[in-house]
């Protein structure tokens, strides 16, 4: 009895621990995930709200989980008010909208490892980050090996926006 308590506790343990090893590509040619460990005992929260139809949106939300944040999803079926509250002009929205417990705005799909680093930074005068529309190979838009390179762009209060990062390759990401 013991035995076996002491098997499926070690299971369970190694399973655990797997989920934090990094990862980089398989000899197939399939590109795996960095996962990042949560730097506290409580995983940052991140509310999504996004279509309930909205595939690519699923594919995000489980890469930040992956990635060590906790996700709400909420459904809406019109985001444009939402969109417009918290401070994204049209022309950099995508197709879902995260909030930080802190009240940051992270639209579309950005990288885990850029919403880390920027809520590690918290740059003054800013409210967020946008990938406006949905670059192929991003997190969570994955075609295979197909990547488009694109700007991470960052949402200031007084409604200029400005780079923040530059991913060249789909590895840059994870």
């Amino acid at each position: 009895m013991f035995k076996q308590y002491l098997t499926k506790n070690l299971l369970i343990a190694v399973m655990a621990l797997s989920t934090l090893a990094c990862a980089s590509e398989n000899d197939d040619g399939r590109q795996q995930q960095q996962v990042i460990a949560p730097q506290a005992d409580k995983s940052p929260v991140l509310e999504v709200y996004k279509r309930a139809s909205c595939g690519c949106c699923g594919k995000w939300i489980t890469h930040m989980e992956t990635n060590g944040y906790q996700v709400i999803a909420h459904n809406l079926e019109d985001l444009s008010a939402l969109k417009r509250e918290k401070g994204v002009p049209a022309y950099y929205q995508s197709c879902h909208t995260a909030v930080s417990e802190t009240g940051y705005v992270f639209e579309g799909h950005i990288p885990a490892r850029i919403v880390q680093q920027f809520l590690a930074e918290k740059p003054a005068g800013a409210i967020g980050l946008t990938v406006p529309a949905m670059p192929v190979g991003s997190p969570g838009m994955e075609v295979g090996k197909k990547f488009m390179p694109y700007d991470v762009l960052m949402l200031k209060a007084d409604g200029t926006v400005a780079r923040y990062a530059h991913i060249d390759t789909q590895e840059e990401q994870y």
